[in-house]
């Protein structure tokens, strides 16, 4: 195993794209360590996964955030959680927050959700005179929630990879994910109310302008719960939901007048450049793991684990402690994909649910996606920012970070909080 990780951090370090890097340690991990041609496995290997009804879904759920980033949907949905939040303290920032939730539950992607609402109100923290730093630490935190809040692309390759329920999955994250936003959301109001300088200009609303925003907060609303009450009432698998989305979300489009070739284009091209590279990326995770199975790495492992004797607590402590590690210098798909068939198995044997472990290894990768020197995210936030220093973001995301650790020691103690609503549902 230690040959497998020095090669990994090996190939990552020459700036080789994550794909390339997970098969071609496939491919010197079957050359150093096993007597077999285990390559010639490669090609059976990859079809039966790549022919698997569930991957379907994330090319679907994809092309759905495209379409309503696209067709203006998403920038009426900012104005309308603008007008319920917008006037507590921190003011634009919980829309942030809010907004973000909203549309994760319509899209399934962190950086999808960061780029949309980044873009959408990054023009008001000068108009209104917002701390930057913060209001951008809200966009990069908010931009998290779309890998939690179902649908969650990262759930169903989760689900995929260890042969668990993706509608439990769905289920479990969504009280963690309304948890998670409302933390965030005190994070900002406690740190406007200590320091009224990170505020900006709030206005009170008006019982006209909220009434206006429900037009605007209704088509995400009301997509949300078609896919998801369809996966619940039984009437589609996760699959189906998804392309009963994208329907909808076309049908929506053309309500609105926004339905246009040029548009379906740009629809087209984002969802075939996304959801190639993370299929991708899965598809050789699996040629990969098929290796480390293939020489035994996987069984001493769990051997080693269980030789150390330590409680189920301290030794789910130190498998979170090194994802929170890892998350800061490997890309979050990859490390779910490459460690997940490992990891799993030694987390069922310690007693703990596979679904609750779902959902906290969601909350690992939406803390890896903030912390520096990876911190994907704050890329974003900053490419849709357009100025200034990369610091700024960083800065700005600390106190959110921290409040994701919080959430993970909450989810630790409370098992429940996302056990409750599968259990009740299923």
């Amino acid at each position: 195993m230690g040959i497998a990780l020095i090669l990994l951090f090996l190939l990552i370090a020459l700036g080789l794209p994550i794909a390339a890097v997970l098969g071609w340690l496939a491919v010197l991990l079957d050359w150093l360590l096993t007597p077999f041609p285990l390559q010639r496995a490669f090609g059976e290997i990859a079809w039966s996964h790549s022919i698997e009804f569930t991957l379907i879904a994330i090319p679907m759920f994809i092309m759905m955030g495209e379409i309503l980033l696209r067709s203006g949907i998403a920038d009426r949905m900012y104005a309308g959680v603008s007008a319920w939040l917008g006037w507590l303290p921190g003011g634009l920032m919980h829309a942030n927050i809010g907004a973000s939730a909203l549309f994760a539950a319509t899209s399934g992607s962190s950086v999808a959700t960061a780029a949309t609402i980044g873009t959408t109100a990054m023009p008001q923290v000068d108009r209104h005179g917002y701390s930057e730093r913060l209001f951008l630490g809200s966009l990069a935190a908010g931009g998290t929630l779309g890998i939690l809040i179902p649908p969650s692309i990262n759930m169903i390759i989760y689900g995929f990879l260890t042969d668990t329920s993706v509608p439990r999955l769905f289920m479990a994250g969504v009280v963690p994910g309304i948890v998670l936003a409302a933390i965030f959301s005190m994070t900002i109001l406690v740190l406007c109310i200590l320091r009224p300088s990170l505020d900006g200009d709030r206005s009170p609303p008006t019982a006209r302008a909220l009434l206006h925003s429900l037009s605007d907060l209704a088509p995400p609303i009301g997509l949300f719960g078609l896919v998801i009450g369809s996966i619940y009432a039984g009437w589609a698998t996760p699959t189906e939901a998804a392309s009963v989305g994208v329907v909808a979300a076309l049908g929506l489009t053309a309500l609105y007048r926004r339905l246009n070739w040029p548009m379906m284009v740009e629809v087209f091209l984002g969802t075939v450049r996304t959801s190639s590279m993370m299929i991708l990326i899965t598809l050789l995770a699996f040629l990969l793991n098929f290796v480390i199975g293939a020489t035994g790495m996987a069984g001493t492992v769990n051997d080693l684990v269980r030789g150390l004797n330590w409680s189920p607590l301290a030794t789910m402590l130190v498998i979170l402690s090194v994802y929170l590690v890892l998350g800061m210098f490997m890309d979050t798909l990859a490390m779910i994909v490459l460690t997940i068939p490992i990891v799993t198995p030694i987390v069922v044997g310690l007693g703990y649910d596979p679904i609750w472990f779902g959902v906290m290894m969601v909350l690992i990768a939406e803390t890896s996606v903030l912390t520096p020197p990876i911190g994907m995210l704050c890329y974003v936030v900053h490419g849709v920012r357009g100025r200034g220093e990369l610091t700024d973001v960083f800065i700005g995301v600390t106190p959110f970070i921290l409040a994701l650790m919080a959430m993970i020691a909450l989810m630790l103690a409370t098992p429940q909080l996302a056990l409750w609503l599968p259990n009740l549902l299923f």
